[in-house]
């Protein structure tokens, strides 16, 4: 088991930042995708006038996969980098027998959002799937606890000073206001701070009830 340096951590996972954690901290993800995008159509654009199997047609079909590959390879380096400081560096306050050390994160509907055509290049872009599968594989083999929050607990409108639950949150509205204690905040680190209050309340019996 690792030893771990700092307290229980909340998550967010967005499409501008990768991740905006509970303690302020914000990762920003490598956009591989993004910025090879218009080498890679233009290696597809000039490989269509080429004859299907030829000699040219295969060398461009190669550069071609050798530049999916390293949109990959960026791509899961980030991740990895994330996901081992996360699963390392996090150790919660004293807590019930048997909890090691907790991060909190969202169960995001990965495959909706991919459905909409808007988001979906982002989204695959920032590799939430695959940040998550490293995540928990990570956290069992260090000795971490991770605890996933219900895609339907109302984080994103959950004042994470008070606890307060406002009626409707925009997207648009990059900062959260809460009308009842005047707290104002980055909406991300809102919902990060949010997710860690879950975690403490859950793990002491409280009202919270995450999905584990």
């Amino acid at each position: 088991m690792t030893e771990k340096s700092v307290d229980v951590v909340g998550v967010d996972l967005g499409i501008k930042t990768l991740a905006t954690l509970s303690t302020g901290e914000v990762f920003d993800g490598a956009l591989s995708y993004k910025k090879l995008e218009s080498k890679l159509s233009r290696l597809q654009y000039l490989n269509r006038h080429k004859t299907k199997f030829s000699n040219n047609w295969k060398k461009a079909q190669l550069k071609i996969a050798r530049l999916h590959k390293k949109v990959a390879d960026i791509r899961k380096d980030t991740l990895h980098k994330l996901t081992t400081y996360l699963a390392k560096n996090h150790n919660p306050p004293p807590s019930p027998p048997g909890r090691g050390a907790r991060g909190v994160g969202e169960d995001l509907n990965v495959s909706g959002m991919m459905a909409n055509h808007k988001l979906a290049k982002a989204v695959a872009d920032m590799g939430f799937y695959e940040f998550r599968r490293q995540l928990e594989y990570k956290c069992q083999l260090l000795g971490s606890e991770l605890i996933i929050v219900d895609r339907w607990f109302p984080s994103s409108k959950t004042c994470s000073n008070c606890g307060t639950v406002k009626e409707s949150l925009l997207l648009s509205e990059r900062i959260f206001n809460c009308e009842h204690c005047n707290f104002s905040c980055d909406c991300s680190a809102t919902l990060a701070r949010t997710r860690l209050e879950c975690s403490v309340k859950f793990s002491y019996g409280g009202q919270f009830a995450p999905q584990r």
